[in-house]
């Protein structure tokens, strides 16, 4: 296959596929380009120039178009030996995000911002209304008060969860009860003839 007629739009549905090279963009008149016969050279600028430019421009376009193509080749080319490799997109962004979390650790700005919060939670810890505070608090959790709440509360948690379980009791011994009577067992046997009525038999 020829290089140079291959569709290397990474876009394009044809990418790869051989296409007709006649209808070339270089061929396509643009506006304000040298030689046009709709706008004059610029001044002083030879017809001579021009087209040495334009030839110049022709062989620039194909390199570009050949390096396009190369890189496609390489790209493929990696994808494979990716694949081959069992490098999997998702292996490859959780590496790269890996990477660029410990570049951002390893930044100049994440080490000053981090040493200035440091700064910050000093001062805040040693201030006069922090320590006051933080002391009120201790205060609090060792009175009488706080205690006798704490025990309090712990005690009627106890006695919900007890009443809560005597319920779960008594509703399952009832359930028993229930099932165990005349009129549920008379109701059991007439489900089961429906069942039996209904069952179509092999």
């Amino acid at each position: 296959m020829d290089p140079a007629s291959q569709d290397i739009n990474l876009n394009s549905p044809n990418k790869g596929l051989v296409v007709d090279q006649s209808d070339s963009l270089s061929d396509v008149p643009v506006e304000g380009a040298v030689g046009n016969s709709a706008n004059p050279l610029p001044p002083g600028l030879t017809e001579e120039e021009a087209e040495e430019l334009r030839t110049e421009l022709t062989k620039v376009e194909e390199e570009i178009n050949t390096l396009r193509q190369v890189l496609s080749a390489k790209e493929r080319h990696a994808t494979d030996l990716k694949r081959k490799l069992g490098l999997s997109p998702l292996n490859e962004l959780r590496q790269n995000l890996t990477k660029s979390w410990q570049d951002v650790q390893t930044s100049n700005a994440y080490v000053r911002t981090t040493e200035k919060l440091g700064e910050w939670n000093e001062r805040v810890t040693s201030s006069d209304l922090y320590l006051s505070a933080s002391a009120t608090l201790d205060d609090i959790t060792h009175s009488e008060a706080y205690k006798k709440t704490q025990e309090t509360l712990s005690q009627a948690g106890q006695k919900t969860s007890a009443a809560l379980t005597t319920v779960g009791t008594a509703i399952t011994r009832r359930l028993g009860d229930m099932r165990n009577s005349a009129t549920f067992k008379s109701f059991e046997d007439k489900m089961g003839n429906l069942k039996i009525d209904v069952t179509p038999q092999v």
